[in-house]
């Protein structure tokens, strides 16, 4: 895990959960606060429940069930179409785990994705870079041992 800060100016918010499930209603209340065009990195470790936050978010923008949202560390890239506050957006999942340089980040197409109706969500984005600097926000999640999870959101002015 890298020691890189996340953004310390914005809106701060702060959440402890007990279950997967109780993860799934913090996302959900998080896509009330989203508003494109947005790109947060999902910081935690392995196992953290960085995507079963964005199981949560998917389901509160009707863009996916949570059965559908899986992690995309293979795939690089999940992409799903939903709407917030009547309006159409595209939610993006990405997992740049397995990426080990900005040149390989650079085949995924970051710009062309990062469009005015795009929340982007980056899990291990912290490693780059041009990720850092292009980030609106932060999502740390933390385990607290066995289920109970610590998510601090960031999101800058």
């Amino acid at each position: 895990m890298s020691n890189v800060a996340p953004p310390t100016e914005g809106r701060i918010h702060e959440y402890v959960t007990h279950s997967g499930a109780d993860t799934i209603a913090v996302g959900r209340k998080l896509a009330r606060l989203l508003r494109p065009p947005q790109l947060l990195l999902l910081r935690g470790d392995l196992g953290a429940g960085k995507t079963t936050l964005v199981k949560g978010i998917a389901l509160e923008l009707g863009a996916a069930e949570a059965d559908e949202v899986t992690s995309p560390t293979f795939t690089l890239l999940h992409e799903y179409d939903g709407a917030l506050d009547g309006q159409p957006l595209k939610l993006l999942h990405l997992d740049v785990y397995r990426l080990e340089s900005e040149r390989q980040l650079e085949t995924l197409g970051l710009e062309e994705l990062f469009t005015p109706d795009a929340l982007v969500l980056v899990e291990w984005g912290e490693k780059f870079k041009s990720i850092r600097k292009k980030a609106t926000g932060d999502i740390h999640i933390t385990s607290k041992g066995g289920d109970e999870r610590r998510i601090r959101v960031t999101l800058k002015e």
